[in-house]
């Protein structure tokens, strides 16, 4: 059966774009149909992320408006097995996605026994990020330890239980906590809010921490998901994310400083 994942924040900037792209890659490198489709109409970026950028032709607005078929539209990934892309458009704006298109895109993606469908919300509470919520089965809330984008993200976890479709049909809908941009380091100078202080603030289970890492922007650069670069930190975060969200028992790393060598201590 389908799972629709929305992967959310109230502030730009969070890395939800990164992380839609990490956890679609994780699920496929799973042996999962996955699907991961940009919400951002006018400021797509996934695309780049992904690598595809020089392959869109035909895009999700697109398939909405019955001018390409799903299958025109969606592209495959090259490096990993099942997992597919659909780009949003960069000439449309927000108001070109409906709730019935939308619905109709998501459930053609589950005729097509796609196992999860991801979806890359933009930021804030506009149109754009109202659509990628509304179907949601589950939501990976992404935030920085900082005192506004958890402030923003709490106002998301508002909308998710009182106007995605779950809501209405008196259900709920699965919440995931994601930190990312953490630094141990700046949390123990009182420059960041800790994990267990952003955790008091949203009451909702943390799914994983991502640590501040260079790795990310070169990974965006290159059109390389992070979670491919399993050398790096932040490619290893993001692996054990997707195996917490597929049931498996991982603890949490990177929440503490890193020790400091012998010269490092008396260098600096």
């Amino acid at each position: 059966m389908s799972k629709v994942i929305v992967v959310t924040s109230g502030k730009g900037g969070v890395g939800k774009t990164t992380t839609s792209a990490a956890i679609a890659t994780g699920l496929a490198q799973q042996g999962f149909k996955t699907a991961v489709i940009d919400f951002d109409v006018g400021l797509r970026n996934l695309d780049l992320i992904m690598g595809v950028e020089r392959r869109v032709v035909f895009d999700f607005v697109n398939v909405i408006n019955g001018e390409s078929g799903l299958k025109q539209s969606l592209i495959k990934d090259k490096r990993v097995e099942n997992l597919f892309i659909l780009p949003a458009s960069q000439t449309r704006d927000k108001d070109a996605l409906n709730k019935e298109g939308v619905e109709r895109v998501i459930n053609e993606l589950k005729d097509e026994e796609f196992d999860y469908i991801v979806c890359d919300s933009p930021a804030g509470i506009e149109k754009g990020a109202f659509m990628a919520l509304y179907f949601a089965d589950e939501a990976i809330v992404v935030t920085n330890p900082e005192v506004s984008s958890v402030r923003d993200s709490d106002r998301i976890l508002g909308i998710l239980q009182s106007k995605s479709k779950k809501a209405e049909q008196g259900e709920r809908v699965k919440e995931h906590l994601l930190i990312t941009r953490y630094s141990a380091e700046r949390v123990s100078d009182g420059e960041m809010l800790g994990v267990e202080d952003i955790l008091d603030i949203l009451a909702i289970p943390l799914i994983g921490v991502i640590p501040e890492s260079p790795a990310v922007l070169q990974a965006s650069n290159q059109g390389n998901p992070v979670i491919l670069d399993d050398k790096s930190i932040a490619g290893q975060a993001y692996n054990d994310v997707v195996k917490r969200f597929l049931g498996e028992d991982i603890p949490h790393r990177f929440l503490d400083e890193a020790k400091k060598g012998f010269f490092k201590r008396i260098f600096g």
